[in-house]
Order: C-alpha cells, then structure tokens, then sequence
C-alpha cells in the first residue's frame, strides 16, 4: 500500500479540523497557529481527543474538544520543555563540566583521562580509541581562542588538558567519559549527592535523552520515557517512596530528580517553584498522564 494522502493547505488543514468536529471559535487563528506549529507536530497533542465515528469509521474528535485546549496542551509543553534545558543545563556545567572534572584531575592530574588504566576495565579498547578520538576531533572543529593560546605556548604538548577538553565535549560524550570511570571513583563521587553510583549513572543518562529529546523539539508531557529512572532504595532514602511511590519512566519522575540535583548543586534554586507555577497557570493538564501521584505537593522535594 503506498501513501497517497495530498499535500493540504494551512486553510484546508483547518477546514479538515473543523469538518472532523474540531470546535473553533476564529478560522484565522487556527489558521495562523497551523502556520506556526506543523499539523503533523500538533496532532501529538490532540491524539487523546480523537474518536471514531459509529457509523462512517471516520476519525472524529470527542465532544466538547476545542482548538484552544490543544492549544495549551502544545503550548505548556514547549515551556515545560524550556524549562527542563535551563535546569539540565546548570546540572551538565555542574556536575559533569565541574565536578567531575575537579574529582579527575585531582586524582589523575590533567592528561589522566588519556590514560586507558584510569577507566573501568569494562571500557573496551575501541570504546576508548573512539571517545578520545572524538575529544581530538573537537578541537579540530571548534577553532576557540583558548585553544589557540594554548598551542602557541604549550608547542610540546599533544592533548589539551583535561579541564579544556571538557569545554568542548558534547554531553553525550561527558556523560560516556564519567559512565565508563571506575566504580569506586563513581561511587565516591555520586556519595556527594547521596546516592549509589548506579543510581547517579541512570540519572544522567536519562537527562542526556531529554536534553536531547528538547533540543529537538519531541513532546515529553505524556511521553514514556524509554530510560527509566533509578529510585533510590526505600532503606537508603525513604522520600522516593513516601507519601507516593511514582512510576520511574514519566516525566514527574525526570522534574523530581532534577529537584533533588538542584537542590545538592544550589540551595537558592527556584526551579520547582516555576514548574509548579507553569502547572497552575495550566490547570486543564492531565498530570496522571505525566506520572504525577495524586499527592504529589507532599513528596518531600517538592515541599
């Protein structure tokens, strides 16, 4: 069978809307929106509202569905999605540009990460010969001053020191280079966030997928995340499990870790406080459907 759908117009794309019981109060805006956000785009967002009609088989929507609710639907879950870059970004600058890189270089002085004995033995060579050719390549393509500083005067040098190398790391990369450390240097590290090195480990990994699940643009409100989250033991720490035990793979479960982080990293952070206010200025929003508990205010992070 090959596809034989016709290309349509923004005007005929709101007609077809309207025609399967779309209700819109002004053409010109859905129009003007249609413009804007890809049909195909939006018709994630209006997928929960679409019934079959009895008697033709026709897709239709349900009763009542109104172009502004899928509009704020789109709407909250662009700016949760901006919200989520701006508190993933302080955590990747902190933990994995700073901290970790602070941890290293301590413990094996500035070229250490070069050094295939420094990683965990699971690391294979190919792994490793493929990461450290990926952090020369950057230097190759990135033509940054420092860089340059650095050559002209460091002539005998062949790598970057550790802390510059960093800067230029995407990261996918950063996040290979700590997941591949050795297990008591994770360990020792993640116990400054109070948690088991497995656990740290599932976390960036998961925020490694949406930060790039928000580079491009993927709708994550109702999403199930493919990474599911590690929760910490009950006996280790006992807020992960009461008052509500939370599913691990939807998104309340990402904004949780990424409280808690942000509270180990900054205890000024106000970020919570933004989702919460997002969350309220969108009160139509099935939270159950992004794996809030019914008394999510009372999980202990987000008091």
């Amino acid at each position: 069978m090959k596809y034989q759908k016709p290309p349509l117009s923004f005007q005929e794309q709101a007609g077809l809307l309207i025609k399967r019981g779309l209700i819109v109060k002004n053409r010109d805006d859905l129009i003007s929106y249609l413009s804007q956000v890809n049909y195909y785009r939006l018709s994630g967002y209006w997928y929960s509202f679409k019934t079959t009609h009895p008697t033709s088989g026709r897709e239709i929507f349900k009763p009542n569905t109104t172009f502004e609710l899928i509009r704020d639907r789109y709407e909250f879950d662009r700016k949760l999605r901006l919200l989520l870059m701006d508190a993933i970004e302080k955590i990747e600058v902190t933990i994995l540009r700073t901290r970790v890189i602070e941890a290293h270089t301590r413990q094996y002085g500035c070229f250490g990460y070069i050094e295939k004995s420094n990683y965990h033995p699971s690391f294979s060579e190919d792994d490793f010969a493929k990461l450290i050719n990926q952090i020369i390549e950057n230097e190759k393509i990135r033509k940054e001053e420092f860089i340059n500083r650095y050559r002209k005067k460091y002539i005998f040098e062949e790598y970057l020191p550790l802390w510059m190398s960093v800067e230029l790391m995407s990261f996918g990369q950063l996040f290979t280079f700590y997941r591949n450390q050795k297990y008591a240097f994770k360990q020792d590290f993640s116990r400054r966030f109070h948690v088991e090195a497995p656990v740290l480990d599932s976390w960036l990994h998961t925020l490694n997928y949406i930060r790039n699940a928000c580079a491009h643009h993927v709708r994550l409100w109702n999403r199930v995340i493919p990474l599911p989250l590690s929760i910490p033991r009950k006996k280790h720490d006992s807020r992960w499990h009461d008052p509500s035990k939370f599913t691990n793979n939807r998104i309340f479960a990402v904004l949780t870790v990424i409280v808690y982080l942000l509270d180990c990293i900054d205890t000024a952070s106000k970020w919570k406080h933004c989702i919460k206010d997002l969350i309220y200025t969108y009160p139509f929003i099935p939270l159950n459907e992004m794996g809030f508990p019914k008394e999510w205010q009372y999980v202990p992070f987000w008091k």
